[in-house]
């Protein structure tokens, strides 16, 4: 696979079935219909419990919440096929989502302007290719130019499994120029220094 293949795009709302389409045919997490996220719980909307119930109700919500730009962030494609998917998004943004209540609330807030990595999701037949860092490295590039201080990302400080894994590696934010701020909730919150 030559790099000229991948082509890194922000999401935008023209682009919501090719997201959609993604995560219907992509296995992730568990491989199972019914536990396909869509990625809803990582958004700069509030969102509750119930919008995320069932895989259809998820498919449903993430539809409205590309539509608002609650759900942030880049599709790799190889030709008209998305391949991977990274969803970032204004840290201070998303406190009071779904997940971050959940599992972040030992995570320090910032009053610096923070682009968060939340999640990656990539096809199988192209993991290990380095889409992941593709897709991070346009999400630095574009919040230095947007004026962010800050990349920060969440990942687990020993790999766990595929599905607990999502956050991407420590190593991978290592080779990015990413440091260890600190550990949290058997996480290492990772920063790079943007400005």
């Amino acid at each position: 696979m030559h790099d000229t293949e991948i082509n890194i795009v922000r999401l935008t709302s023209e682009m919501s079935e090719d997201y959609l389409n993604f995560f219907d045919s992509t296995p992730h997490s568990t491989g199972k219909s019914e536990d396909k996220c869509y990625c809803v719980c990582w958004t700069s909307c509030s969102g509750d419990l119930e919008a995320c119930a069932t895989s259809e109700k998820r498919r449903e919500t993430a539809m409205e919440y590309i539509k608002k730009q609650y759900i942030q962030g880049y599709l790799a494609y190889v030709g008209d096929r998305v391949v991977g998917w990274c969803n970032a998004n204004v840290k201070s943004d998303c406190y009071e989502c779904i997940s971050w209540r959940m599992f972040m609330q030992n995570i320090k807030r910032e009053d610096k302007k923070v682009k968060s990595v939340f999640c990656f999701a990539v096809a199988p037949e192209y993991r290990g290719k380095g889409i992941a860092g593709k897709l991070l490295t346009r999400v630095c590039e574009d919040a230095k130019k947007e004026g962010f201080d800050f990349v920060e990302a969440y990942p687990n400080i020993s790999f766990i499994d595929e599905e607990q894994d999502f956050m991407g590696p420590v190593s991978m934010y290592e080779k990015m120029g990413f440091i260890e701020e600190y550990k949290a909730d058997g996480r290492c919150i990772m920063t790079k220094k943007l400005n």
